[in-house]
């Protein structure tokens, strides 16, 4: 007889991953969720559930034969949250495991594939541990919280076989790619400048304020993991935990892995040969974080260049748009974000390139769910819309940006090496330190 992982790739290479795409389409959609046989289930489990974790099950459980078997969060006041709105979702919350360690829900053998939606520093140790435990992976982004981290989840995927997304659920929007088709058609004319923007005018740290003792129920240790152990303080934790080092890379990492992704694509994906940053905490001085709330990055290509801006507490940025992507050619500039896109025509140009504003009109965090679970089906790395490879791409250039800022020097990256030319920069920012006996698989 078939265990249930072949039959799952059995029926999903005669059904196809485009077969399950149109399912959401269609009027019989429910219905075929209704029908589903127990062989054909996909049970996952779900690590990290304050934010996009939790976002991201929900997505996940719209796509037929998905099903929760396990929840993991080192807070237990969200666990215990989160279990009491599975009622609400009509899951029965006895069917579904809890967890405080994600490793117990690792060897959990009836959990088919993992959603880590935990702050940055835990991604790469939980994404290779995943694998490592026979686990397809869905990981939120950024990749890694270092360069050397994006390389090893890479080698871990290659290295187990196992699906591994990551959460740039642009990249299964279909406006994002319309857009991208048309600076590839070349009608813009030859591109100089790719600008990349985030103007958050609603994100801002929290305010200083003096430690405290761990709250009850929250296991620090655990949410702390790879990370320097610092007494508890609230203003690092939870949602905050974005704007310092320890554990991720502030706004550069946050959206600009997004946004910067489709700066990328439309340019090809290729490397930066030199990079140079300036910026501080030019708004926010007295609130509590590290990372900047101002900061301009020049990244330095073949043929173009590619600024990133961003700006915390401010929401007009570039275009009246408080985030997005602007590919300057010589017939005009198409300016891209998440409500859409349109090309201003430069009005000296001959050849004339203009499109009205096109909104999006789809659910890309859906859509990114349905093209996990069919990868997951089939077996087909190919079919991913943001394999780990790309996402550690595009996390090692946002990486690069926070690491000229942080050293203060304009940085040259040898591509053929795989590193700065200058071994200081090497030795102190290719990796994040990795503390509390815990240390990165070394994969290749």
């Amino acid at each position: 007889m078939l265990n249930r992982r072949n039959f799952i790739r059995n029926t999903a290479l005669a059904a196809g991953g485009t077969a399950v795409m149109a399912a959401l389409d269609q009027p019989a959609f429910a219905i075929g969720r209704r029908i589903i046989g127990a062989n054909d289930r996909i049970n996952i489990g779900v690590i990290g559930l304050k934010g996009m974790g939790w976002s991201d099950l929900q997505a996940a459980l719209k796509v037929p034969g998905v099903q929760l078997a396990a929840l993991c969060d080192s807070d237990k006041n969200v666990l215990g949250e989160r279990v009491a709105q599975l009622a609400g979702m009509k899951i029965d919350k006895s069917a579904v495991k809890t967890y405080g360690d994600y490793r117990a829900l690792l060897d959990n053998k009836d959990i088919d594939a993992v959603i880590i939606g935990t702050p940055d520093h835990w991604h790469a140790l939980m994404m290779i541990h995943a694998v490592q435990a026979g686990k397809d992976v869905y990981v939120e982004k950024p990749a890694g919280n270092s360069i050397v981290e994006c390389r090893q989840m890479v080698a871990a995927q290659e290295r187990y076989n196992k699906i591994v997304q990551a959460g740039q659920w642009q990249r299964s929007q279909q406006h994002f790619k319309d857009a991208v088709n048309f600076v590839q058609s070349g009608q813009l004319g030859k591109i100089r400048t790719v600008k990349v923007w985030c103007y958050q005018g609603w994100m801002k740290p929290g305010p200083v304020v003096p430690d405290t003792a761990v709250p009850p129920g929250v296991d620090y240790q655990m949410w702390l993991g790879p990370a320097k152990t610092r007494p508890f303080n609230p203003s690092r934790y939870h949602f905050n935990f974005r704007w310092f080092w320890d554990y991720a890379g502030g706004l550069m990492t946050d959206w600009g892995v997004h946004v910067i992704d489709y700066a990328l694509i439309g340019m090809g994906m290729p490397l930066p040969k030199t990079i140079s940053a300036l910026g501080g905490r030019f708004a926010y001085p007295d609130l509590y974080e590290e990372t900047p709330d101002t900061l301009t990055t020049l990244y330095e290509f073949n043929k173009f260049n590619m600024v990133w801006d961003s700006a915390m507490g401010i929401g007009n940025g570039s275009y009246n748009r408080d985030h997005g992507i602007a590919y300057i050619g010589n017939n005009g500039t198409l300016v891209l974000g998440r409500q859409g896109w349109e090309v201003l025509e430069e009005k000296e140009s001959k050849q004339k390139a203009a499109v009205p504003f096109t909104k999006s009109k789809d659910n890309g965090l859906d859509k990114h769910m349905v093209n996990f679970f069919a990868a997951v089906r089939s077996r087909r790395q190919d079919a991913l819309n943001c394999s780990i490879k790309d996402a550690a791409h595009v996390a090692t250039i946002a990486q690069m940006g926070n690491i000229a800022y942080r050293s203060g020097e304009k940085l040259s990256w040898n591509a053929e090496k795989g590193l700065f030319t200058d071994r200081k920069i090497n030795s102190r920012y290719l990796m994040a330190p990795y503390h509390n006996g815990y240390s990165l698989p070394k994969i290749s």
